[in-house]
């Protein structure tokens, strides 16, 4: 039976990060990917913070080189009479990173994953991990699953790093995932051509639209296809009428957004249509003393801020130095993977903060009217970049710009307890149709 340092589970961002960093670190690495690169996978649109992580990894040059530049974030509200409000990240606090890029993740993924193999990881793609049999001596583990072309797969692992994304190998195993009782989600998104771009350099921004069942992402790439997706309450898409096409229903929930349909007239699907359920989970682990989670095999939360690519990989990185101490001292592993669960947690608590507040009144009040006392826009701006894990000091803007949230909804305490009201009812009808589903 092949023997490794480290099993990487997953080929996305955050498995290919951590394969990277721990190869390059001397361990013998093996990474295991269930498709073969390159593979469709939604989440296209990047954070200013990754593109330092990028460069850490050395594949700046081959991410410029397919992303189409996204030097702002725009919002559109129907509750302000639909005008656009735009985000320049060269306006946030750390001026050196003035913008992001659009990509596709097929190509992404497969320059992240290569670049692993180029740094030493053995990478085996085509192969699902099914089990994860923790020894008794805590020695390590061993790994089975299974070739694409059926032949059985079998290693053994002194560490698992678990980045199986969506699929949530261990956390289904040890049954710690959860539905995301605070906002539950599901999403509707394709890919089409046609659509209309802003002129100049806004063409590449990300557009968010709200609307009354949720919100739409618009993500333009550089081949010319846009990316769009609805992110809804779980029961409107439970109401999809008998006999509805996914894709029809996907066109009406867009006709109900007319600045958004407005940008698509004439534009045509160049892609199916695809619906995913349970869109925002957690879980309650992330380490054991073999194994760590990283990224959505951890947690996903609702993406309007775009943050899977940049908070998988850096809590790749994060990962990767727990692991290597782990493996090179054993006497240090518990404070490591103390260490490595609060910085892992600390990404999602940032942002669920705002994203749970997305749809109420006074927060779409502030985002649409931004104004920088206290330097509150920038440090707005510098959560929407992504740049929280670093040192940049603005953390008492960001309190400073919950408070003013807060005394906003206060003063509009009427629409503030309908918005609450309504949240109430959209979750508690999810956990129903959960309890339903058994």
């Amino acid at each position: 039976m092949p023997s490794w340092d480290v099993a990487v589970i997953g080929g996305g961002p955050a498995g290919s990060t951590a394969a990277t960093l721990l190869a390059k670190a001397g361990h013998r690495v093996q990474l295991l990917e269930k498709a073969r690169h390159p593979r469709f996978h939604i989440g296209e649109s990047l954070l200013p913070a990754n593109l330092r992580l990028f460069e850490r990894l050395g594949v700046g040059e081959a991410v410029r080189e397919i992303g189409m530049m996204k030097p702002a974030a725009e919002f559109v509200s129907p509750q302000h009479g639909g005008r656009l409000e735009r985000f320049p990240f060269a306006q946030a606090w750390d001026k050196s990173m003035p913008h992001a890029y659009q990509v596709r993740r097929s190509e992404l993924d497969e320059i992240l994953l290569r670049n692993a193999a180029a740094h030493g990881a053995d990478v085996v793609e085509g192969c699902q991990v099914r089990d994860v049999q923790f020894l008794d001596d805590h020695s390590g583990a061993i790994l089975s699953g299974t070739h694409d072309d059926g032949r059985p797969y079998r290693c053994r692992a002194r560490f698992v790093v678990d980045a199986s994304g969506r699929d949530t190998l261990l956390a289904n195993r040890f049954r710690t995932k959860q539905r995301n009782k605070k906002h539950n989600s599901s999403a509707l998104y394709a890919h089409f051509t046609g659509a209309r771009r802003h002129p100049g350099a806004d063409e590449g921004n990300i557009t968010i639209y709200w609307f009354e069942h949720g919100w739409f992402w618009f993500i333009p790439l550089s081949d010319g296809a846009t990316s769009i997706g609805a992110v809804v309450w779980p029961h409107y898409l439970k109401q999809r009428p008998r006999g509805t096409s996914i894709e029809a229903f996907f066109l009406e929930t867009i006709a109900m957004c007319v600045p958004l349909a407005e940008r698509l007239n004439g534009a045509e699907l160049a892609t199916e249509v695809e619906a995913t359920g349970n869109f925002s989970y957690s879980g309650e682990v992330t380490h054991g003393r073999n194994f760590v989670l990283l990224g959505d095999a951890f947690s996903f939360i609702d993406p309007v801020f775009s943050t899977g690519v940049m908070l998988a990989m850096q809590s790749a990185f994060i990962g990767a130095e727990t692991v290597d101490a782990c493996l090179r001292d054993p006497a240090r592993a518990g404070a490591a993977l103390a260490k490595f669960d609060r910085e892992v947690r600390r990404g999602p608590k940032v942002f669920s903060w705002f994203i749970y507040r997305m749809t109420t009144p006074a927060m779409r009040d502030l985002f649409m009217n931004p104004r920088n006392v206290f330097r509150v826009k920038e440090a707005l701006l510098s959560v929407l970049a992504g740049d929280i894990f670093d040192d940049t000091p603005i953390w008492r803007s960001v309190r400073t710009f919950k408070a003013i949230y807060y005394l906003s909804a206060v003063l509009a305490a009427r629409r503030s307890l309908r918005a609450w009201r309504a949240r109430r009812r959209m979750l508690r009808q999810a956990d129903e149709a959960a309890v339903a589903a058994g």
